[in-house]
Order: C-alpha cells, then sequence, then structure tokens
C-alpha cells in the first residue's frame, strides 16, 4: 500500500488510532457492522462517538468468519462502517484472499459504507497470509488500515499506533488527535524506526515460539471431551467454544450457567484466568491468550482440565 506522509497519523497505541477513526467516520444514528466475537473496545467506541454497533455473530464452525451474506443482510442506509481485525482478536482466525474479495463484492454494492481493517497482528500469522482489505481494487479510498508496534515488535508499553487512510480522513482524525494528545513521545517513535528498520526474518524466533505453543494448547484443548475450537492462524489467542459445559454443577454447588460462570469457577477454584466470551460479544465461548511460557500454558491447560473434569 501507498501512502504521503499526509495521510498517515502515528498515535499512542493503535487503540487510539481506531478511536479517532472512528469518530470521525461516524456520525450520531449512525450503524457500525462488527463481526462477533470482537475486540471489547470496538462497540464501546461505536458508543462513545454516537453509532449504533451492529453486531453480526460467528461461530466456531464458521472458524469465526463473517460471511458475504451475512454482510449483506447487515447493510442499511444508515451503515457508515465496518469494522474488520485480521488475525482477530480474540480468535485468531484469519480471512483468506478469496473471502475478503467477496466481503468486498458486497461494499462495492454500497459505496457509501467505509471499511476499518484492524491489522495489529498482521506479522505474527502461521499457516496462512495476511492481506489487507485496502489492497482490493477501488477500496484504497474507502478504508483505514489501522497498525502499530505493540504485536510483531513486542513494544506493548511504548505505545505506538498508526493509521493510514485518505488525507481528508487522515486530516480530520490530526485534528481530533491534537484534542487529546498531540503525538507519541519522541522516544516512542525512535523505537518505532528501529523496528521497521529490522529484517522480518529477526521475528521469526518469536513466530515459531507461538506457532509451537498454539499447536500444543490447541491439541490439550481438543483433547477434553466438550471442548471445540478451529484452529488460529495469527494472532496468540484461541477462543473454544466451552458451551457443553453450561448448565453443570461444580463440585461446591455452583450452577455454570454461563462464560462468566465458567471463567469464575476456574480463577476461584483452580487458579488458571480465562476471559469470557460475553466481553466479546460472543458467549458460548472463552477467550485464551497463549503468549506465556510453555511451562505456564502446560500447567494452565492441566488446571483447566481438572477443572472441567470435576463437573457433573
Amino acid at each position: 500500500l501507498d501512502y504521503t506522509p499526509a495521510q498517515i497519523v502515528c498515535s499512542n497505541g493503535a487503540k487510539q488510532s481506531v478511536a479517532q477513526a472512528i469518530m470521525v467516520l461516524t456520525r450520531p444514528g449512525d450503524e457500525v457492522i462488527i463481526p462477533a466475537p470482537y475486540w471489547v473496545s470496538y462497540p464501546e467506541m461505536v458508543h462513545l462517538a454516537g453509532g449504533q454497533p451492529i453486531t453480526i455473530p460467528t461461530s466456531a464452525s464458521s472458524e469465526y468468519k463473517m460471511t458475504p451474506d451475512q454482510l449483506e443482510a447487515s447493510i442499511t442506509d444508515r451503515t457508515r462502517l465496518l469494522i474488520l481485525c485480521s488475525p482477530s482478536n480474540p480468535t485468531g482466525s484469519v480471512y483468506t484472499a478469496s473471502e475478503l474479495q467477496a466481503l468486498a463484492d458486497v461494499l462495492r454494492r454500497h459505496p457509501d459504507v467505509y471499511v476499518l481493517s484492524d491489522e495489529i497482528y498482521e506479522k505474527v500469522i502461521f499457516d496462512a497470509e495476511h492481506i489487507s482489505f485496502a489492497s482490493f481494487p477501488g477500496f484504497l479510498s474507502r478504508t483505514v488500515t489501522i497498525n502499530g508496534f505493540s504485536k510483531a515488535y513486542a513494544m506493548t508499553g511504548w505505545r505506538l499506533g498508526y493509521f493510514a487512510a485518505p488525507t481528508e480522513i487522515a486530516q480530520q482524525a490530526a485534528k481530533v488527535q491534537s484534542q487529546f494528545t498531540s503525538a507519541p513521545n519522541h522516544m516512542t517513535q525512535r523505537a518505532g524506526l528501529a523496528a521497521l528498520a529490522m529484517d522480518d526474518s529477526e521475528l521469526a524466533p518469536m513466530i515459531a515460539a507461538f506457532r509451537s505453543r498454539r499447536d500444543h494448547v490447541l491439541s490439550e484443548l481438543l483433547a477434553i471431551d466438550g471442548v471445540r475450537c478451529p484452529k488460529p492462524e495469527g494472532a496468540f489467542y484461541l477462543f473454544p467454544d466451552v458451551s457443553a459445559f453450561y448448565g453443570k454443577t461444580a463440585p461446591n454447588g455452583m450452577v455454570i450457567r454461563g462464560s462468566e460462570d465458567l471463567c469464575t469457577y476456574l480463577l476461584e477454584r483452580h487458579y488458571v484466568a480465562l476471559v469470557p466470551g460475553d466481553a466479546f460479544g460472543s458467549p458460548p465461548g472463552v477467550r485464551l491468550s497463549y503468549a506465556a511460557s510453555m511451562e505456564n500454558l502446560q500447567e494452565a491447560l492441566r488446571r483447566i482440565r481438572t477443572g472441567l473434569s470435576g463437573l457433573s
């Protein structure tokens, strides 16, 4: 993708970039389509901008990917924006080129709808190819591409993100940012330059470690009767469907009514922390991050297995 400097806005983390893009593009009453499971901040950012989040549910059986028919059915005269995240937080799913092309074909019939493509996990990818949505013909002028340094370059605490967009959108986002934080600090920007100077081959050991952890955790999860989980192709999360355990009872008499109850039970009784799927707009699942040591992951899986086997 080719942009001029005037089309890029650097912010204090990709989160700020996402929020500013939504604020600039969303008017009060506008609808913003968000496939679920979604990153928890997306719908709340839309609310802050006065918009209405429109959630499209997906499931483990569809690898947590939205279909073109679902997208078409969700677009109305009030639709302003579609938010995509590939590779995905919280599922790790990655849209293929043909799947993204099919979504682009739908959007060509609706020229007033913009796309926010959150590509922060672009380089944390395994058995798939990353495709930027703005690379499809006609969509460079309709897409805000979000990226940053926290994931690929392990710069989480440095808070440096950016978005690239048509000039008129970037200019308005810069105005919004000027009222909040002005710009990322000088040291962070220098660190970003150093990261960009790296060869992608230097990231290979990290990606290989993530792949090994993913394979181990996925194998252990799928060995638990009742757990369903598609194979994630990017990021460092798994989002298993654990709804088979809803309605069961813990040894202390606690009834597991949903993902929040299940996560509370595993936390309080087995000392392992997962994030309830409700937070991501997908109650059947829970999010598990494998951005941890293999030793800790093995212990976590042992505790999860023990905890789930204790439900009746």
